[in-house]
């Protein structure tokens, strides 16, 4: 009886393994095509994204949210913006989400200088 059951939930779980695996895949053609706009080339691109962090320009922001709504990992960057601290969060991802969904242009991305002076 237990075999029928371990069985029915093995198979159970690669299904739902592969349509993980797809999603993921969705997700990446997603995000590797999101910001076509804001940079000129790929490499460009790649360069910001590991290279910096989201600084807000406080004295823009009118506080609507859309940031922090469109943040894939729930980081209020609203409130970062609010008191004018750049995003420093272990769990940001660097997407650019916020940046590119910003309607007012506040956020922006930024050197670091931790990553300035490991490429020299």
């Amino acid at each position: 009886m237990t075999q029928k059951w371990v069985g029915r939930y093995a198979s159970f779980g690669s299904l739902s393994s592969s349509k993980r695996h797809d999603s993921f895949q969705a997700n990446w053609e997603y995000h590797k095509t999101m910001f076509s706009g804001l940079f000129r080339n790929e490499r460009a691109r790649r360069e910001a994204l590991t290279a910096g962090q989201v600084t807000p320009d406080s004295s823009r922001c009118v506080q609507c949210g859309i940031c922090s709504f469109n943040c894939p990992i729930g980081i209020d960057v609203r409130r970062h913006a609010w008191l004018g601290q750049p995003v420093i969060n272990s769990r940001c991802l660097t997407c650019g989400e916020c940046v590119a969904r910003c309607p007012r242009g506040v956020l922006t991305f930024e050197r670091t200088n931790l990553f300035a002076e490991r490429r020299k």
